[in-house]
């Protein structure tokens, strides 16, 4: 298993610093920073001896940049939903329930982290396949971000990566899979209104089984064949009333 902390536009170089040493802590290097502010000597300071870490992170222009070649993507969120109505961010996981997740496998497991200020944005949880939240005080919920992504990294640090894991599918992939099911529900006639929070729960359902590109092609192949069903039921329509007109 490999691991890619991503930080979404930071505002402060110094938390930028912070994480960077944080990865250096628990034995982790790929660093991932989208339209980040201006790193400057304060973040190389609090950075401390994590200069390589700091110095080696891409800076990428979008979040499906930073995602690319994913296997699972894993976003985190100070505020978690308290109704299965929302599904942005339920279910989720607590940083245990995710070591438990993602525990031999194989390929690229993203964290996503969002702003200081407003976290991530809707858009950008519905990328996840998993939601992550901190379990914390009601009386000061908002954590640093440094001490966010530290929590993570040391239920993530202890994993057995020796075993031979599955090979998960990478963002590609699926997202191939989800606009396949998007079709599909346009295809049967699924109520517009209700399409959007389905395609939400199936991300969420999909991405908790941790699909591998087997399992990924086989639910393609019957997607495939259900399309093929509706275009016979469509041709014999259209044989039955061109009959009926004449």
């Amino acid at each position: 298993m490999d691991v890619r902390i991503i930080l979404v536009e930071p505002k402060n170089d110094e938390n930028i610093g912070a994480v960077a040493r944080v990865v250096k802590n628990f034995g982790f290097s790929d660093l991932c920073l989208v339209n980040p502010t201006a790193i400057g000597t304060k973040a190389f300071h609090v950075a401390s001896h994590a200069h390589d870490v700091l110095t080696a992170a891409k800076v990428m222009g979008s979040v499906d940049e930073a995602i690319a070649n994913s296997a699972v993507i894993v976003g985190s969120t100070a505020r978690h939903g308290i109704s299965v109505n929302e599904h942005l961010r339920m279910p989720y996981l607590s940083p245990r329930d995710l070591k438990t997740k993602v525990e031999g496998k194989d390929g690229v497991v993203s964290l996503l982290f969002g702003r200081e200020d407003t976290g991530l944005l809707n858009e950008e949880l519905i990328r996840c396949d998993l939601v992550v939240y901190i379990p914390t005080s009601t009386i000061y919920s908002v954590m640093n971000l440094s001490h966010a992504v530290a929590i993570l990294l040391y239920e993530l640090s202890a994993v057995d990566s020796t075993p031979i894991g599955l090979q998960l599918a990478t963002v590609e992939n699926k997202e191939r899979l989800f606009m396949h099911l998007k079709t599909v529900l346009e295809d049967i006639g699924y109520k517009e209104h209700k399409k959007g929070k389905t395609l939400i729960m199936l991300r969420r359902i999909l991405g908790r089984a941790e699909l591998t590109a087997r399992e990924v092609q086989t639910l393609r192949g019957v997607l495939r064949k259900v399309e093929w069903n509706l275009k016979q039921v469509e041709n014999q329509d259209v044989k039955v009333q061109s009959r009926d007109e004449e």
